[in-house]
């Protein structure tokens, strides 16, 4: 997701306790009537992910996901500890033929305001979400949904343009799956925060309270949630936003928060590995670190005054001859970051290292020799000009020093002429898919366990990365591996994608992380599992 950030349509051919309690939160409030009535006490967590938008169709990022997560209701859910999708307000979903996929939903569902959830909700929300196509939504996600139908109050039937997705039920839990109360939402456009706020339209395990955008959010545990995973554990959660990960790591230390959940950098949880007065948890890592090139302005790009096909994948080859990841990962983020040499990470099945054997020295490191040969062949005047952007703020604190390195990596030998330059997330994840940037850093954090999650979204004609890549034998592949349902021939296509990808280099593969929270010594709870999703439900403090 990702983050990991409607992306455009996925074709298919297809994330002081005391001090905070007692801010004065304004915003717009939510029901006061909706407490958890079992669940008790409160807690505060630490990050620095921002939100862009709290409509699921206008955002597509780790930061919104992990405030969506909590507060609306999906048909899918992964349930604690499993990568594995289950029925969640559903009662059962399962494929009533090839390319109908049947939900019925449990009964007597509401939302926090009071409104009834049904099948109208179910297909108000993906009819928007198509229909929106927000360049920053997940409607990319929803490439294979022809159109969905409610032959009742409680069913509704997505019809699919493909037979037998395999990935279908796991993309209702993702980022496009939160079911909205269209009696708030707009049908045709994003929603605004203060709308959506005001209208508390949630019914998740927990509803907003009060917003205040990427400063503070109070959440209050919603007694109405009647899906898979239970009710909340701590009846107030509020969420701190952070602009310097340092204080985010003082705040943990001293008490005044009770997590810290992204980003603290390398440094920071080798140092706080050692302190008795917190606890790190560790879970599998799905996140990867990667470089896109932007086909059209990027050196010898489609629509730059020098214009070369040939020039410009030899501008990608030499790059990825030049860096050295396994020198990134140590130096800059202390090994909590593995290379990764494709683009599924591993772990995954279908996962490879396609990219190893073609690029550099052909054992995972770098070759100036390589990639001066590679220039020459293709007729490439050296030094190469390369804009090359990253965000600050967004991936955490070791960004800079990350892409720092990555420059001197590049301007090995004279090869390259690197203008480094940083754009706080909120406005470069709005320049980033209008060909503002000639290259820039992203991170993924993944939407579901599926190697696909890894594939679609970025390699599809018009993808998440909008970098203008459209390889038809890649599309093609990337259709059929969806529908395919014997599993060791879809693992056969799924390497076949990576190979072909690997010789375009659409995008540059970096590093695969793992996740990390930092919490209390009396705080318990805290799940970071293969569903790669922040689960506040359960955490609470005794």
């Amino acid at each position: 997701m990702k983050s990991a950030s409607s992306r455009r349509a996925r074709v298919l051919g297809v994330v002081s306790a005391l001090a905070v309690a007692a801010l004065a939160l304004t915003g717009c409030s939510g029901n006061s009537n909706n407490a958890g009535g079992t669940a008790s006490g409160s807690i505060t967590i630490g990050t620095t992910d921002k939100t862009t938008s709290l409509d699921p169709a206008g955002s597509y990022d780790n930061g919104s996901f992990a405030v969506m997560n909590q507060v609306y209701p999906f048909l899918m859910n992964t349930p604690y500890g499993s990568p594995d999708v289950k029925p969640d307000i559903a009662q059962s979903a399962s494929f009533t033929s090839p390319t109908e996929y049947t939900v019925k939903l449990k009964s007597g569902l509401k939302f926090a305001n009071g409104d009834d959830l049904t099948s109208s909700d179910v297909k108000f929300t993906f009819d928007r979400q198509l229909k929106i196509n927000d360049p920053n939504g997940p409607a990319s996600l929803l490439g294979n949904l022809a159109s969905v139908t409610t032959p009742d109050k409680l069913t509704a039937v997505f019809h699919l343009k493909v037979a037998n997705d395999q990935t279908f039920p796991q993309v209702l839990s993702s980022p496009a799956g939160p079911i909205v109360d269209e009696q708030v939402f707009s049908a045709d456009k994003v929603t605004p925060d203060t709308t959506i706020v005001k209208g508390d339209a949630f019914a998740g395990q927990y509803y907003i309270k009060s917003f205040q955008v990427n400063n503070l959010i109070q959440f209050k545990a919603f007694d109405g949630y009647k899906g898979l995973l239970g009710k909340a554990k701590t009846a107030t959660v509020n969420m701190k936003y952070y602009t310097s990960a340092p204080n985010m790591k003082l705040d943990i230390q001293q008490g005044n928060i009770d997590v810290a959940y992204r980003q603290l950098s390398a440094t920071d949880i080798a140092s706080l590995r050692s302190d008795k007065k917190v606890k790190i948890v560790d879970g599998p890592g799905g996140e990867i670190r990667y470089i896109v090139f932007n086909f059209n302005s990027m050196p010898y790009g489609f629509k730059t005054s020098d214009a070369d096909a040939k020039k410009a994948l030899a501008v990608r080859q030499a790059a990825a001859d030049l860096i050295d990841r396994k020198a990134i990962a140590s130096q800059v983020f202390k090994n909590t970051y593995t290379p990764l040499y494709s683009y599924v990470p591993q772990g995954l099945t279908g996962a490879t290292e396609s990219l190893k054997s073609l690029y550099g020295d052909g054992s995972g490191g770098p070759s100036l020799d390589k990639a001066k040969k590679t220039l020459a062949d293709a007729g490439v005047s050296t030094p190469i000009a390369l804009s090359l952007q990253y965000t600050p703020d967004h991936y955490g604190p070791s960004s800079s020093d990350e892409y720092a390195l990555i420059k001197d990596q590049l301007e090995t030998g004279g090869l390259f002429k690197v203008n480094l330059q940083s754009t706080e997330y909120v406005q470069y994840s709005k320049d980033r898919v209008n060909d503002v940037y000639p290259a820039y850093q992203l991170g993924w954090f993944p939407d579901y366990s599926d190697a696909d999650n890894y594939l679609t979204p970025f390699f599809s004609k018009d993808n998440f990365l909008a970098n203008h890549y459209d390889n038809p034998e890649v599309q093609k592949l990337i259709t059929e591996q969806v529908g395919t349902t014997d599993k060791d021939a879809r693992t056969k296509l799924i390497e076949q994608i990576q190979d072909k990808v690997a010789q375009d280099l659409s995008t540059l593969p970096m590093l695969q992380g793992s996740q990390v929270a930092v919490v209390g010594s009396d705080v318990h709870g805290m799940t970071l599992d293969a569903s790669f999703k922040l689960r506040i439900a359960p955490i609470y403090k005794k």
